[in-house]
């Protein structure tokens, strides 16, 4: 399907996957962490009700998670959004503490 154009809105998200181009993507991806009751459960995609949703571009989120990247500093230079629970994402780092 590369390179060849599309004749309709369903063609075109029909042959999505066919075309991504997995080399040219940032590597970032949605994932959902649920935590409950002293258990936590990582999953690709989002959650189906979230407390609380963290947005930013993946080398942003690698720095952050490497500890280079502060989250406060990020969220103050617009480079973390966060909506829902803002209270429950600033705990998130005393027990999902980034990479040493």
């Amino acid at each position: 399907m590369a390179g060849q154009q599309v004749t309709s809105v369903k063609q075109y998200f029909d042959t999505l996957p066919d075309r991504f181009v997995a080399t040219a993507s940032n590597g970032g991806g949605t994932y959902h962490v649920k935590v409950d009751d002293g258990t936590m459960a990582v999953a690709e995609g989002p959650a189906d009700s979230p407390n609380t949703t963290i947005k930013m571009a993946a080398d942003d989120y690698v720095q952050m998670v490497n500890g280079k990247l502060s989250g406060t500093m990020a969220f103050m230079k617009g480079k973390l959004k966060v909506t829902g629970n803002v209270m429950l994402a600033q705990k998130m780092q005393a027990f999902l503490p980034p990479s040493k």
